[in-house]
This record gives structure tokens, sequence and C-alpha cells, in this order.
């Protein structure tokens, strides 16, 4: 690991001092606050809105609706990532609970808020479908007529929808001869295993302020990728992007939920329809009517020979995406890559659906599809450990690929050993707990998933006279401590103190193009632009002493506050006064990452692989199914630490977002109701359930990244889940095969032992 230093992340201090700001800190001059009346129901026309009411009560500036949706007042009505889809506010349908319908802009909140209770809204209700499997049929309900593509976010091609259904996309792939191997294996294991959608659950919910004046357009927004932002608002309103500036203070995490677009275009189109800077400001309840994860069901063959070598799978995946696709369609593709798991196949076919349906859209979650595809894959590889008499461990040491080994013909080899995790997990299980007592019992399992990771990305640097170096960059802080590796890279590759140097809060207006904070990327990406930017100014540095000072290059060394320079330091300002006449400027570069960076060799996907091994030791207790987790041993490989302290809270904090899915969250809908949509009712870990957690980070040195990195942070959460199920199995005899393993579910599954114990 690189040494650490307690000034790597300057955000600590104004956290814990409670200076930081984020979006809810800020007012702009002349603000005025949003509030929304969102839809009762899954699925209805709305027939009429009286605002009448609303509309006269003192301190209400402007009642918004999908009536003021036209082309005079917008470009476009309809948004979105694959499709537009999804319009500003509701127009003339609702598609799901919670879909925002009408708007009041107040000079105060609670204006707001009271006037909602004043608009009356007038429905139609409409057939509803909240299952993914009954929306797939021909039959279903449709929610959108037709489907309006888009070809340039995600999907070479675009996405592939099927007409006059509400399947918005489809994938196939296939490799070898799958049918062949099935017939003649030796053991084959087809299951099906489900997994629900559940809650990003931020510290911060969703929020931002809109300021539209005099065709330019001003945001201070919580959103993790702020160019998309831009792009999207460019899009809609017909505003050119140098006239759209995005400013992104900290955030109160995200895990994907603040990732693309959210709730943007509505803040915008409010802005100008009343021409006021407006907040719109969520609470967690909103936000969790505003996104979720893909809930899917994976339905799973795999075949092995008569020496226990895997040699078939076939993957079918089915992702409910909610009403609007959002980013449901790459996280249902990347489940049925992921299901791969880190094991070669010689024969594989891959089919992936995702679905409309009436419920609150699903968007990017920690790991797209990764523990979802983690679930189903691990949990079959065990139970065909079982079923073939061999141990699970065994069975993984004899399949897991190599380093350099084909997971997909058309990806890149795996980069990591996660044979070298497994071990790793095992040993540290072993320090950590010792043996297994009477009443414990351990489970494991192992993952591989390719970050979607678009290798665009800038960095502006600059170093001051002073010896004072500034980094800019698009990447937004969320916790993960973004901010704090770019000045750690700049102070390391200008050979500067730390506390000399400051990374600035993203603002789209100065900052370089990044294509988003999310699937690993950052350390990577804006890393390998920041490299590039460093690299630029020593030979700028170089050049001005060689100059100035008359002496060779090989002469010229860049120290602490300036130059050594045949044997003599010059500190920056007196090199800069020696080298055009005045001890003031600077030397500055933009660092840029395409796919052609580095001879080429971003350009195939994953740039890295993101692996992980988890071992647990749990007890059940089995009059009430009850799960306590003891402790949980964990993994990685991140080729080089940059941040250990960063590092260890990321592998902590995804493992216990993986027990939240795992043992308690999911959104259970009735009627098309979400019925436990509340702090209350939906369920997260608490400090009280917070098991022992011990991890390894292997450190080879070998990734694309700055000092031989690779991304790290969702790895961590993708073997919790099957690792807790397959312990339940191994002690147990019963393979549950939905999450999450609640304590009614895992009583079931023991006491009807032998009675059709499939859950």
């Amino acid at each position: 690991m690189l040494e650490n230093t307690t000034e790597v992340r300057a955000d600590y201090k104004e956290k814990v001092s409670g200076d930081a700001l984020y979006v809810n800190d800020i007012v702009r001059p002349g603000m005025v606050y949003a509030r929304l009346l969102r839809s009762p129901l899954p699925h209805a026309r709305i027939l009429g809105i009286d605002k009448s009411e609303a509309e006269a009560l003192p301190g209400v500036v402007g009642v918004f609706c999908g009536e003021n949706l036209d082309e005079a007042f917008c470009k476009e009505i309809r948004w979105g990532l694959y499709f537009k889809d999804r319009p500003i506010i509701a127009k003339d349908v609702v598609r799901y609970v919670g879909e925002p319908v009408v708007a009041v802009i107040a000079v105060s909140e609670a204006i707001a808020e009271d006037a909602i209770e004043l608009i009356d809204v007038d429905y139609d209700v409409l057939p509803s479908v909240t299952e993914m499997r009954e929306a797939a049929k021909p039959d279903a309900p449709l929610l959108h007529d037709s489907f309006d593509a888009l070809n340039n976010f995600y999907f070479h091609g675009g996405p592939k929808p099927v007409e006059g259904t509400n399947i918005c996309h489809v994938y196939e792939y296939d490799q070898g001869d799958v049918d062949k191997a099935f017939a003649e294996a030796h053991t084959v294991m087809e299951e099906e295993f489900s997994f629900p959608g559940v809650n990003h659950y931020a510290m911060e919910p969703h929020g931002l302020i809109a300021d539209y004046r005099d065709d330019q357009l001003e945001l201070w927004s919580n959103g993790q990728t702020p160019t998309a932002i831009q792009r999207v608002c460019s899009t809609v309103f017909g505003i050119p992007l140098g006239k759209i500036r995005i400013h992104t203070p900290y955030i109160g995490g995200g895990f994907g939920g603040k990732a693309s677009v959210k709730i943007e275009p509505l803040a915008v189109a409010l802005s100008k329809f009343v021409r006021r800077p407006v907040k719109m400001q969520y609470g967690l309840v909103e936000s969790m009517l505003t996104c979720r994860r893909v809930g899917t069901i994976i339905t799973m063959k795999t075949a092995v020979d008569d020496q226990g070598k895997l040699i078939a799978r076939s993957i079918d995946v089915i992702g409910n995406c909610g009403a609007y696709a959002d980013t449901g369609p790459a996280s249902t593709t990347k489940a049925a890559f992921r299901a791969i798991g880190p094991y070669t196949f010689e024969n594989l076919r891959l089919r992936s659906r995702a679905v409309y349906t009436n419920t609150v859209p699903a968007a990017s979650c920690r790991s797209i599809g990764g523990p979802q595809a983690t679930w189903a894959a691990e949990s079959q590889i065990d139970e065909l450990a079982h079923a073939i008499s061999m141990d699970p461990t065994e069975f993984r040491r004899r399949n897991l690929a190599p380093r350099h080994g084909v997971i997909k013909a058309d990806l890149r080899p795996i980069d990591v050993c996660v044979r070298d995790e497994m071990e790793h997990a095992l040993r540290l299980m072993d320090e950590t707990m010792g043996a297994v007592t009477a009443s414990s019992v351990r489970g494991m399992a192992v993952a591989a998933t390719d970050p979607g990771i678009l290798p665009i990305s800038g960095a502006i640097v600059r170093l001051r006279s002073d010896g004072h170096i500034t980094v800019s960059a698009t990447t937004a802080e969320l916790g993960q401590g973004a901010r704090g590796v770019q000045r750690l890279l700049a102070s390391r590759y200008l050979k500067q103190p730390i506390s000399a140097v400051t990374a600035l809060e993203p603002d789209t207006q100065s900052a370089p193009y990044d294509w988003g904070t999310g699937a690993s990327r950052s350390t990577v990406m804006v890393g390998l632009a920041i490299e590039d930017a460093c690299e630029q100014i020593s030979q700028q540095v170089i050049e001005a002493a060689t100059l100035a000072l008359e002496v060779a290059p090989d002469d010229v060394e860049i120290v602490s506050g300036g130059v050594q320079a045949a044997g003599q330091f010059y500190d920056f300002a007196t090199l800069l006064q020696r080298f055009q006449g005045i001890s003031a400027g600077e030397f500055i570069a933009i660092g840029r990452v395409t796919p052609y960076s580095k001879n080429g060799t971003l350009r195939q996907a994953p740039l890295f692989w993101e692996t992980s091994a988890g071992i647990v030791d749990i007890e059940v207790d089995e009059s009430t199914g009850h799960i306590d987790v003891n402790a949980i041993a964990l993994c990685v490989d991140a080729g080089k630490v940059l941040n250990p302290k960063a590092a260890i809270g990321q592998d902590e904090g995804a493992i216990v977002q993986g027990l939240g899915h795992t043992l308690t969250e999911q959104y259970v809908y009735e009627d098309g109701q979400l019925i436990n949509g509340s702090a209350f009712d939906y369920k997260v870990p608490t400090i009280e359930q917070i098991p022992t957690m011990v991890s390894h980070t292997i450190e080879n040195g070998d990734g694309p990244g700055p000092f031989g990195s690779r991304g790290m942070g969702e790895g961590a959460i993708l073997p919790i889940a099957p690792a807790i199920a397959n312990a339940i199995r191994n002690k147990y005899g019963v393979r549950i095969r939905s999450l999450p393993l609640t304590p009614e579910k895992v009583w079931l599954a023991i006491n009807q032992k032998g009675k059709g114990n499939e859950i």
C-alpha cells in the first residue's frame, strides 16, 4: 500500500465539523421551493387537474403539470437514456405509484406542502402489472405504445426492444455448443433464483437547485454524472452545452441511485416556468419512489463432466425495469455477463430481457447486475458441488479460471487470480474465528464482474508560482474519497507535499469532460488523466529550467517547492522569473484519456475485472429462523491501494449493503402499491447487526490505473448473499433461492426439509 497521511482526505474535517456544503445547504438569491403531488395509482389516464385553489394560495409562485408541456416550452417533452420514454412530468398517463403529477412552486416548502393538499386530480384507472414475468407476456397491459430508441448511450447499435410488448431490451449470446454439452454431461442442474428490487438508501436524498435565466442554465445537483445531466438538459430544453453549468458539491452517498439523470429535467422546467431559482429537495420516501435496484429472476442451468469440471452454463435473466427504462436494460444485460462467474465455460448461452412494469423505475446500483448474478451463480455452484459429493471449496479450486483465463470470448481475459483471493479469505476467517463451533456454520462465494467503463475522462492540473497545485475534474465526491485520490496523485506525480494540493469542486464550466462517477472507474480513469496532465507539466518545468538556467534536461529534477538544477535549488517563482521575466504565472495542462490512450490498450472491455471472495460465519436460531452473522472475511484484488483507510471503508460499506439485501431489504408491492416505502417499514442493517469484518487486499501493482491500481468498492458486495445461503445449505441441507433470507423463509426451509423445501 502507498503510505497514508491524515491530509489525504481534506473532506474529513469539513464533514465532521459541519462545514461541508451539500445541495440542501445552498441558498440562491430569489430562490423558491418545489413540492410534488404524486400519483396514487400504478396506471391511469389523467382526465383533469384542478389546481385553482392551490394557485390562489398566498405565497404560491406557480403550479406546473403536464398541460404546461408543449413545443413552445421545451424542445423535447420526453427524455431518457435508452428511450425517450419519460415525460418531464406526467402527461396524460401515470405509470407507477409515486410518479410526479403536479409541482407547486412557493416561497417556502411549508406553503408548497399546504398547496399540494388543495389540488384535485381526476383519473381513469388502467390495467397494471407489477410482476416482471406477467409483464413480459404478449397479452400484458402495455406501459408504452412504442419505443423511441436512443443509440448513443450504452449499447452499440442501441437497445433492442420487442415491439408491441413491455420488453424494452433483449440480449442474446452463444458460445460453443451448449445443447450438446448438456446432453453429454455427467450432471446437469437447472434452478431459478429471484432477487428483489432494493433501495439505494443514501444518507442524502435526491435534491438540486435549478436556475434558468436568459436561456442559460445553472444547476447545483447531487447527481453523480454532471456531464450526463448537462447533455440531457441541453437536448430537452434546446440550450447549448456551453450555456449549461453544473455544480456538484459534496454528495451524501449515491451508489448509482444518483447516476445518469434522475430529477434534473423537472427542476429545470420549474425554474423556467417561474423564472426564478427553484430548489427541489426530496425526503427519503420520495427517493424510494425515484429509483431502485433492478429486481431479477435468473434461470440457470449448469453442467459438469465426470471429473467435476464445469463444461456448460445457460443463463436466462428477466429484469424488472419499472415504468421507465433508466439504466435497467444495462443492469439486466450485465447480470447475464456476471452470472458466468470467475469460471471458464467452453459452452455458454446468455439471454436477458429487460421488462417495463408499473413500479418505481430501476437504476444502476452498486455493481449493476452483479449481486443478482452472483446470488444465482454461486448458489448453484455450491449446489452442484453437493450433487457430485465434492467439497464446495475444492470444487471451486478445480474450476476457477486462472489469471488471464477467458471468461467470455469477447471480453478481456481476467486479470486477477480469484483462487488467490479465495485462499486469503479462508485464511482470514480461520485466523479471526478459529474452528467452526457446534452452533455456527460457514459458507463461501466468489465473484467476477466486468465494470462498464467508457475510457473517456479529463483533468486540468495547474502548478502555481507559489508551488500550490489545483486539480479540476468532474468526478463527483460521494464519500468514496475521489478528491482525496486526486490530491494524492497530483502530489506524487509532481513531487509536492499533499498539503499543497487542492481538488476543486466539480464544475462543468471549468472542468473537462468525464463520462461519470460509477463502475469503480474514478481512480483509474481520472487518475490516468491526472497522470497525463502531470507528465505534461513536468515537461514544461524541465523545459523552462533548461532554457532559463542553461542546463541540460538530465540535470533538472523537480523537488518539493521547486527544482534542483545543476546542484542548485530554485523555487517555482524564481524559475518563472528567470524563464519569463516575472515571478508570477503557472504551469498548466489538461490530461485526457480516450479509447486510444495507452497505445489503444483501453479499448477492450472491461478495462479491468472487479473480483472478490467472501467467507461468512453464521448462526441460525432454529426456533425463529433468525440469522446472526458472526463474521465476514473478504479478499479483493485492487492492484495497488492508494488510500488504505478509504479502501477499507469501501469494502466494509459494501459488505453492510450486501447484508441488507441478503437479510431484510426488498420493495414489497400489493395491488400496485409500494407498501413498505418508509424508514419504519423498509429495514436496513443497524449497527447492532454489523458482524466482525476482516479484509485483505491483494496488491501486485498490475492494474491499468495509476501505480498499477484497478477499481474497487463494488466487488465486496457480491459474495455476501450466496455465502450466507450456502452456509445454511451446508448445515441444514436446504437451498433457499429467493432473497431476502427472512426469518420466516429460513424457518420454513429448515422445518419443511424434505417436503418441497425449494423456497
